[in-house]
């Protein structure tokens, strides 16, 4: 077996090796990471759980991602972009969500950019740096996949000059794989798009 490689999981498809980590990774694997998500709405709270993930394992944050929702208002733009000093205490209270008080100021003062931002705009500006997926090589194991591109490069660098916090190159290439601006799926996994 190839170190990395893809894996049977417990129906015996073979998925990359992570998502069988734990229970919860699998149908996220399958069902959501690496698909396309668009929307600003949407985009934003990616970005949003993204950011508070940096750090910490993916499964820390999908684990608590209802109670991010519930505390966040859906992670509705126009909503949170409302939050005041209360709501950012409740928030630092939460123990449903991450209390990090840098990761919340940024999620909230990234929700008050936003709300100034045309609608669609996000979406674009995200998408706009979608590598061509035919100059991409599929991944053959987990050592083929990157951690930073130079697209993710840009649009950290993008969001950062359009007001945006805790967005770097890293944080930027996660959020492309996980909203399907790039297929890191391995080649023989059951969840790779044709």
């Amino acid at each position: 077996m190839t170190p990395g490689a893809a894996i049977a999981g417990p129906d015996g498809a073979l998925r990359c090796p992570w998502a069988l980590s734990a229970a919860e990774y699998v149908t996220y694997h399958d069902e959501e990471w690496g698909r396309p998500v668009h929307g600003d709405d949407a985009l934003y709270e990616r970005l949003a759980l993204e950011a508070f993930q940096s750090g910490l394992s993916w499964i820390t944050i999908l684990r608590r991602r209802a109670g991010f929702r519930a505390a966040f208002a859906d992670f509705k733009i126009a909503a949170v972009a409302d939050f005041t000093d209360a709501d950012r205490e409740r928030l630092l209270a939460d123990t449903g969500i991450i209390r990090n008080r840098a990761k919340i100021d940024a999620t909230l003062a990234n929700a008050r950019v936003l709300a100034g931002w045309s609608p669609g705009e996000l979406d674009a500006l995200i998408w706009s740096h979608a590598p061509d997926p035919a100059a991409r090589p599929v991944p053959g194991t987990l050592s083929d996949v990157p951690a930073v591109t130079p697209e993710s490069t840009a649009l950290a660098k993008a969001l950062k000059k359009g007001g945006l916090r805790f967005v770097g190159p890293t944080t930027a290439y996660a959020l492309m794989q996980a909203c399907g601006l790039v297929d890191d799926h391995l080649a023989d996994c059951v969840a790779r798009r044709p």
